[in-house]
């Protein structure tokens, strides 16, 4: 019997709390697990695990060898880590879990230069909102955003996000400009809602200027749980969204979305990496978290610098008052709001929407939008990507 990969199964069964997640997770057939743990107790003479149809107990036994075997483990771990090599070229797999447009918008975009550090570090990312059992199904960390309610589980505080509200120009051409947050709790604006995966239940939009505090539930057409579906509805104008700067930056400056009540804040939401208690920080799972926070704080210095109302904004004839623009936009907007519903009243053609004036200005109508917070990776990138000649064509295929 080979005992360290007995104990590692057996640790796996009581965290995983089943056979076939053990085994899944350990890359084995499920009969190749249940053979180490019987080959396991037959060594040691004792019961570890009760075993039904259904699931899987831990024994009294089972519960102290436990104890010891996952503190062994992590000794183990630790020290293949303290080797020299181990440490100046950290390898392995990883298994992380982060929300939805997080992976897309932010960490993703950025792991080339990650694995360009840690060539041999291979990440198994879950892309979710919903939250996971990071010990049942043997998740290394997670990026989540909002306080950590499970005091079990160890947290490290990596930046936080600021909120906005914004709506597609077409849902402010049919509905119009909401001016104070109450406004969508009444008259005709509708919200497009988010709901807890764990609990169902929505969160509120919240408001706060010069002291004063306000939070709404507002009226929805559509509540969703993912992040990505989230702007996708906002996008489609199906309601106001209030949602992280780094996600509605790049709409803003494509002109897909409006910000709406600019001065008024929301609460910064703490962004953490969080890993189990039990887990040890090998040194692989030690440099991604140290590359994560540094990630986010870089993205969290250039938040600071976003298109807001009444700043300075740099355009490429030089500085421009986005304060005016944004004005402008919103008269424009509005005026087509209040066209729209006299063409109706008369019974005439609705106007054709108009581009603002700025876009075409900037020169940002052909452009793609660029991902707040990750201006040196991708200028990189790109730059790596524009002194390299371009791929050629098979001659059969010119032929």
């Amino acid at each position: 019997m080979d005992k360290l990969s007995a104990m590692q199964a057996f640790a796996r069964v009581v965290e995983a709390g089943t056979f076939t997640k053990a085994a899944d997770s350990l890359e084995l057939p499920k009969a190749a697990v249940t053979r180490l743990i019987q080959s396991l107790e037959e060594h040691l003479e004792v019961k570890l695990l009760n075993r039904t149809t259904r699931r899987v107990t831990v024994t009294p036994d089972g519960a102290a060898y436990y104890e010891r075997v996952s503190r062994l483990l992590g000794e183990i771990d630790e020290l293949e880590g303290s080797i020299s090599h181990a440490r100046a070229t950290p390898r392995g797999r990883l298994r992380i879990d982060v929300a939805s447009s997080v992976a897309r918008l932010l960490l993703i975009p950025a792991l080339p230069e990650f694995h360009a550090r840690y060539p041999d570090i291979q990440i198994d990312l879950g892309v979710s909102d919903r939250p996971v059992d990071l010990v049942g199904d043997n998740v290394d960390c997670v990026v989540r955003g909002g306080e950590i309610t499970d005091q079990s589980l160890v947290a490290r505080r990596v930046g936080a996000w600021r909120y906005a509200c914004a709506a597609a120009p077409a849902y402010v051409r049919e509905h119009g400009l909401p001016m104070h947050p109450r406004d969508l709790e009444s008259g005709d604006h509708k919200i497009v809602s988010y709901f807890s995966s764990r609990t169902g239940r929505q969160f509120s939009f919240d408001f706060n200027r010069k002291g004063e505090r306000v939070e709404v539930q507002g009226r929805y057409r559509l509540s969703v749980n993912d992040g990505t579906a989230y702007m996708t509805a906002g996008l489609a104008g199906l309601g106001v969204v209030q949602a992280p700067f780094f996600m509605l930056k790049p709409h803003i400056d494509a002109a897909e979305l409006v910000p709406l009540m600019t001065d008024w804040e929301s609460d910064p939401l703490p962004l953490y990496v969080v890993y189990p208690p039990n887990r040890h920080l090998s040194t692989k799972l030690r440099v991604f978290v140290d590359w994560v926070a540094d990630l986010f704080a870089r993205h969290t210095d250039a938040e600071e610098q976003l298109l807001a109302a009444c700043c300075k904004a740099r355009a490429a004839d030089g500085e421009v008052d986005a304060c005016q623009e944004l004005e402008g936009w919103y008269a424009q907007l509005d005026g087509e709001h209040q066209a729209r519903k006299q063409a109706r009243a008369q019974g005439r053609p609705l106007p054709a929407p108009q581009p603002p004036a700025w876009l075409a200005k900037r020169g940002l109508a052909a452009q793609p939008s660029k991902l707040p917070g990750m201006a040196p990776v991708l200028q990189d990138g790109m730059a790596t990507l524009a002194a390299q000649p371009l791929p050629q064509p098979p001659q059969a295929l010119a032929a």
